[in-house]
């Protein structure tokens, strides 16, 4: 595997994964339109080629597996992420996260590309009485952002039984860490944050007794780098990955301001309709077929995290 091709290589999630896989001396090409993506998010290492496309640009993604004969796995992370623009625009949702997953898988299929890694989404459970959340728990996701996802997770599994492919989907749970951007919805502790920062108060939604599933992005990239290590093990498996812990919205800016040594002082507005109450999913499947934990508890997260913006 001389190189590995990162879609959204500019991206939050998508740089770490790169970071992690330079570390290990692998050449990564990166395909990103930043569209939400920054070019300053990218490892200045000369193992590292970008290329500004779009996975939705059959042409574009052709041309990334010419020009790069040597790409031997794929690290799908470029989508669509937010659940309002795939309410509001559910054709691009499905172009994006669909089409452009279909777009990947085929041109990895022609040039016999047998390793892709596919970055799901908790989304795809919807809500869900029964916590911790399992790779077992029924699918019904509630909107078009979380209806894509798991359509593309089922043409990512089609893939990998006709052709001998191997494939991973990994439903990731609330991921922070640097290079959040606090215009992603999932983005609450970046938001907190910088509001924070810049003295201003911070808001709640709701009563703040929501609870999610926060897993530190540094975290994430190692679930990544565990299927890649062999990724023939688990053909075609789909994986949390998660912290297995439920923290509150206000548990979670008291932390805040306590990394940032600064009072707690929030307003409440009313809760954003549709909002899960509660979710943290399980993540025993994949610590048990992988030997894969998170190593960042979150108060050590958060600090790392508030660092990096109090730098910025």
């Amino acid at each position: 595997m001389n190189k590995v091709l990162v879609t959204g290589g500019a991206g939050f999630i998508g740089s770490h994964v790169t970071d992690f896989l330079i570390d290990e001396g692998t050449h990564v090409v990166i395909l990103d339109n930043l569209s939400s993506g920054d070019l300053k998010n990218i490892n200045k290492s000369m193992h590292v080629t970008f290329i500004e496309g779009d996975v939705r640009d059959t042409k574009a993604v052709q041309d990334t597996f010419e020009r790069h004969p040597e790409i031997g796995a794929v690290v799908h992370m470029a989508a669509q992420s937010k659940v309002g623009p795939s309410i509001e625009n559910p054709h691009e949702d499905l172009a994006i996260n669909v089409s452009g997953t279909l777009n990947l898988l085929e041109e990895a299929r022609k040039k016999n590309v047998k390793t892709f890694v596919y970055a799901s989404s908790a989304a795809v459970y919807g809500h869900v009485d029964n916590l911790p959340v399992t790779e077992e728990t029924p699918t019904r996701p509630l909107s078009p952002y979380g209806v894509s996802k798991l359509s593309a997770e089922e043409y990512v599994k089609a893939y990998s039984r006709l052709y001998d492919m191997n494939v991973a989907a990994l439903r990731f749970a609330n991921v922070y860490g640097p290079r959040q951007s606090a215009a992603t919805e999932a983005g609450v502790i970046t938001i907190f944050i910088e509001r924070l920062l810049a003295g201003e108060q911070p808001v709640i939604q709701g009563d703040g007794q929501q609870t999610r599933d926060f897993i530190y992005v540094e975290d994430v990239a190692r679930a990544v780098m565990k299927v890649l290590e062999d990724p023939a093990k688990n053909k075609g498996a789909v994986f949390n990955v998660s912290s297995e812990t439920s923290t509150s919205v206000e548990e979670l800016l008291r932390k805040i301001c306590g990394a940032l040594n600064v009072p707690f002082t929030p307003d409440y507005t009313e809760e954003r309709p549709g909002d899960i109450k509660h979710s943290y999913l399980s993540r025993e499947k994949l610590s048990n077929a992988l030997d894969w934990t998170p190593l960042t508890p979150l108060e050590d997260g958060l600090a790392k995290t508030a660092d990096y913006y109090r730098s910025k």
